[in-house]
């Protein structure tokens, strides 16, 4: 599951930089821009060619066509803020990748929080609406307003949601990660290392996210069933105590359990380690994805990562080619990539 990261691609900013010019210099070069109130010193257009091909860059081909037919501006709607707040950690990979990926296209990224906040999240529709100052939209997180989806994808505004979405009216397109296989993977490991009563702790799957990742985990344990693994608990509740749950798991004689939520996962190391308990040999504890908020602790989960630079970078890549036309590949998962970690292991023989 664990999949290579792609080389870095060679931007407009970075022969900017070694050519010693603006960003844009290196754009009109590359547009082979003359007009009359556009100068360019001949020396400056030969410095950058220069550089351009030494360092074998060559113009995205999408960048090109969004430039002669677009205001190359890209919006970004957060239903949940991102600067600043605790959940800046989660979000900065997705923008990184978003970032990067637009850089490389010639396109300007306009984040947009005029949005009005109705119920303690912001809506697109409510108030003054300005997506359609950027030529396409691109949507991030953990709960998007259904509203809001069906009615872009009746208007046909160019979109894509950073994250996986039903259908609302129509196929909304998204890039993903592919949780369900992330999961399965995790079981499948914990039933080679011997486990045959497996835990699930889950958060009220009334998001796509949480959805997939319990049916990850119920497909992989029904089809584990001829080995004799059998689902010992499976609960979706974050407000418990850490304690309680480490009670009702072992009540109900869990060797391993599979965890949503970081801190949850945090709270039962903690609980097991205050009864004189041993993770993982009285108890295996694997989390489901990275931190949403700042959690310490010095605990090597196992689990997995979500790839979320790529997501950003790959939501991009869709964005710009919904803007050109594409009609097929409008919905994308990635793979999540594997963590070892140190909280799995067989269980304690009694």
């Amino acid at each position: 599951m664990t999949t290579g990261r792609p080389a870095r691609r060679i931007t407009q900013r970075d022969i900017a930089r070694l050519a010693g010019v603006s960003q844009p210099t290196v754009s009109l070069v590359l547009n082979g821009r003359t007009d009359a109130d556009i100068r360019i010193p001949q020396e400056t257009r030969e410095r950058v060619l220069r550089v351009i091909r030494e360092h074998g860059y060559v113009p995205d081909p999408v960048a090109r066509r969004l430039a002669a037919r677009n205001n190359r501006i890209l919006g970004v709607f957060t239903y949940e803020s991102v600067f600043p707040s605790d959940t800046s950690d989660f979000y900065h990979p997705f923008l990184v990748g978003i970032e990067e990926a637009a850089e490389g296209v010639g396109c300007d990224l306009l984040l947009l929080t005029s949005a009005a906040v109705t119920g303690g999240r912001r809506r697109i529709f409510e108030g003054d609406n300005r997506l359609r100052v950027a030529d396409g939209c691109l949507l991030l997180g953990r709960s998007l307003d259904r509203d809001d989806l069906r009615r872009m994808v009746a208007d046909a505004y160019p979109f894509v949601t950073v994250g996986r979405r039903d259908d609302a009216g129509g196929p909304v397109p998204y890039v993903g990660a592919d949780y369900a296989a992330a999961v399965g993977e995790l079981v499948r490991l914990a039933v080679a290392h011997g486990h045959r009563r497996v835990a699930y702790l889950g958060v009220p799957a009334d998001v796509e996210s949480s959805a997939d990742r319990r049916r990850g985990f119920l497909e992989a344990t029904e089809a584990a069933a001829d080995a004799g693994v059998v689902v010992a608990l499976d609960e979706l509740s974050p407000g418990r105590e850490p304690d309680e749950l480490l009670t009702t798991l072992l009540a109900a004689d869990a060797t391993v359990v599979l965890v949503e939520h970081f801190a949850t996962a945090v709270g039962l190391v903690a609980a097991a380690q205050r009864r004189g308990l041993a993770v993982p040999a009285d108890l295996s504890v694997v989390t489901l994805g990275d931190p949403t908020t700042p959690v310490p602790t010095d605990v090597d989960f196992t689990g997995f990562r979500i790839p979320r630079e790529e997501m950003g970078r790959q939501a991009v890549a869709l964005l710009t080619g919904l803007l050109e036309g594409a009609e097929e590949g409008i919905q994308r998962l990635l793979p999540c990539e594997l963590v070892e970690g140190t909280t799995l292991a067989p269980p304690r023989t009694p």
